[in-house]
């Protein structure tokens, strides 16, 4: 029997943001969301609001080319303020259509760095565009604390479904949804196994930066909120996997989302049989209609036969920066613990 937490039920505001639970196997659930980053966009906006941060003619501006962009655009509306975004062509044209039909400045940057990577050419951009609005208000997603908080109502959520979880698994981007989820259950679960779902090419967990067919998780440069000593494992899944698992979601389960949550798919169904008494979690963030002409094309996907691999994950004892899918125990170390060099800065 599974005991459910006597924690309230939250208000409407906050019901809309959380996910649906979804059994997607004998000990397997999906956190399904419908726009996972409005979590922390109404909570960071809101704090803003409350705190005097925001005022009435402050301009909000930050640096995205996926749905973060798109959460702070619908609540940036919702509160009538102007909203700035630097991005980049990953942020496809279907979206940019969205932001801009919600009042948004879109700042696109073209050329990325000398390394391939939009991420540090676009902060360099945002920079000018600070100084441009003296009055204006910075979410700094990547750094800002209250973007892991904001996920505590998620892992309440999680808990008053399901009762006490014995694993978590998830993508990491900023690190703001699976630190503050993760966090969140280890209250009622100390023991709580948090599994990060990467991808090869990103710096995040100590690979060398190169270029990332996966856009919605990873990253060229460290977010100051990602805890490594949350995590006890770590993969590094390639695109390959993600897009197969993406469209397996959509066949077999019905749940339309898009190649991030099928990255952590892919994990969770590894990780699910492996661990088969370990009640988990995977989340599931972005929906799929970005996607349309490419993951969810026979066509594009038949272009590039890697794109159709399927492979079992490696485990790995330090961050290799191979293209297949490997993993490794992280063991809530720090990444400055690690016993070898990394591709980052320490």
């Amino acid at each position: 029997m599974v005991l459910i937490s006597s924690q309230p039920e939250p208000d409407a505001a906050t019901a809309d943001l959380l996910p649906h639970v979804v059994r997607l196997g004998p000990n397997l659930w999906g956190a399904s969301f419908k726009l996972m980053k409005m979590v922390p966009a109404h909570h960071i906006v809101d704090s803003a609001l409350a705190s005097g941060e925001i005022g009435p003619e402050t301009v909000i501006v930050e640096s995205t080319s996926g749905t973060y962009g798109l959460a702070l655009a619908v609540k940036a509306a919702l509160v009538r303020r102007r909203l700035v975004l630097v991005t980049d062509p990953a942020m496809d044209e279907r979206l940019c259509r969205r932001v801009a039909d919600l009042g948004v400045s879109v700042e696109m940057c073209r050329t990325p760095s000398a390394l391939g990577e939009y991420q540090t050419v676009r902060l360099a951009r945002l920079a000018e565009v600070r100084a441009q609005h003296p009055d204006h208000f910075w979410p700094r997603q990547y750094d800002n604390p209250l973007n892991p908080a904001s996920y505590s109502v998620v892992a309440e959520h999680l808990h008053r479904r399901l009762g006490p979880l014995d694993a978590l698994i998830g993508p990491v981007g900023s690190g703001g949804s699976m630190c503050g989820t993760a966090t969140g259950l280890r209250r009622h679960n100390p023991a709580l196994r948090a599994i990060g779902v990467d991808t090869p090419g990103s710096v995040l967990f100590g690979q060398p930066d190169q270029v990332r067919e996966l856009r919605g998780l990873g990253n060229s440069v460290l977010p100051g909120i990602l805890d490594h000593t949350v995590f006890d494992q770590v993969h590094w899944t390639p695109a390959g996997e993600a897009y197969r698992h993406t469209r397996g979601l959509h066949r077999d389960k019905g749940l339309f989302h898009g190649p991030t949550s099928g990255a952590a798919m892919a994990v969770a169904n590894w990780w699910s049989e492996h661990n088969p008494d370990a009640r988990t979690v995977v989340m599931l963030p972005d929906q799929g209609d970005r996607y349309l002409d490419t993951v969810y094309d026979d066509r594009w996907l038949g272009a590039d036969p890697a794109r159709r691999t399927t492979n079992e994950p490696r485990e790995v004892t330090s961050p290799t920066g191979e293209c297949d899918w490997t993993w490794m125990r992280w063991d809530r170390r720090r990444l400055t613990d690690l016993p070898e060099p990394v591709g980052v800065p320490r």
